[in-house]
């Protein structure tokens, strides 16, 4: 004879099912983020990488590891929103339909023109999606990059795409109690300015900023904007002085993981509590759940963006 269950039971056995893929089931049928991927633009395993770091995953933590994107879910209206376009667009997609039951995300919001964060724009164009029309958000240079050069251009031309301006510090309405900010941000800009955003839902608030040069040239205080927001999800490209060793890092100036923390070394543990890091090279100890980098940052109460988290909103 067949068991019953309880609702309490179903709910919890709906919940392992979630987890099972990686994603938490949200109790509360708000507003909520999904981390969806947290390594750097070449992903994990980087192409070419023969070292320990990539060469000894598994399947299972190769597929783990997906390319910088949040997701924002809207669960009342049953839309969502996608943030950066990375070349692992369809599994994301995949993920956030799976998290939240709906099929295309009602916009994408890009940071900048490097490879991890709007390449995955290609996979709407007819050769795959053929998408009708997804807004695509972005700042000025960046919105004219796509629009002037191919095959970004030929999305907008047919349609798979529609660009929708974005201002700085010009919040973006998405319903009643969404709002997303554009925060300029120091960056390579060789083919456009760099976004950082605020997310900010019916409760609560996130920072999302993938990219950034040195904490110092930014004109912003990191920490006054932390205390205005209840999560961050800070770059965290390289850990320390030692895993950079066998590159120039002039040309890469993102700030040390090390570096944040000792900025950061003096706030309240709440404070520090609110950081997510995030958009880890593939060389980033903090990719391994379990090594010791990964220890020492949650101990200092800090945290590690995670694929499959979720925050309400």
């Amino acid at each position: 004879m067949p068991k019953s269950y309880s609702r309490r039971t179903l709910s919890a056995l709906l919940t392992a099912l979630l987890l099972g893929f990686g994603l938490s089931a949200q109790k509360d049928p708000g507003v909520s983020l999904v981390v969806l991927g947290n390594v750097q633009d070449g992903g994990s395993p980087h192409i070419g990488c023969v070292r320990e770091c990539c060469a000894g995953l598994t399947p299972a933590k190769a597929d783990d590891r997906r390319v910088v994107s949040l997701g924002l879910v809207d669960h009342g209206q049953g839309q969502t929103y996608l943030f950066e376009a990375t070349p692992d667009i369809g599994a994301q997609l995949r993920d956030l339909r799976e998290y939240s039951g709906t099929p295309l995300p009602a916009g994408i919001f890009l940071t900048h023109a490097h490879i991890g964060h709007y390449a995955g724009l290609q996979f709407l164009g007819r050769e795959a999606l053929n998408a009708p029309g997804v807004p695509v958000y972005a700042l000025p240079r960046m919105e004219s990059y796509l629009r002037e050069n191919g095959p970004w251009g030929q999305l907008v031309s047919l349609g798979n795409i529609a660009l929708r301006p974005l201002g700085l510090k010009n919040p973006i309405a998405l319903g009643p109690d969404i709002q997303v900010e554009a925060i300029a941000v120091p960056h390579r800009d060789e083919y456009s300015e760099t976004a950082g955003f605020l997310i900010r839902g019916p409760s609560k608030s996130a920072l999302f900023i993938p990219d950034i040069d040195k904490w110092e040239r930014w004109g912003e205080s990191l920490s006054a904007i932390l205390a205005e927001v209840d999560y961050a999800f800070l770059d965290a490209t390289f850990y320390d002085a030692v895993e950079v060793g066998y590159r120039d890092i002039s040309e890469i100036p993102h700030p040390l993981v090390t570096e944040t923390q000792s900025l950061l070394q003096d706030l309240p543990p709440g404070e520090k509590a609110k950081v997510y890091f995030i958009h880890m090279n593939h060389t980033n100890p903090l990719l391994d759940a379990s090594s010791p980098e990964t220890r020492q940052t949650e101990q200092a109460g800090y945290h590690v963006a995670r694929r499959g988290q979720t925050f309400s909103l």
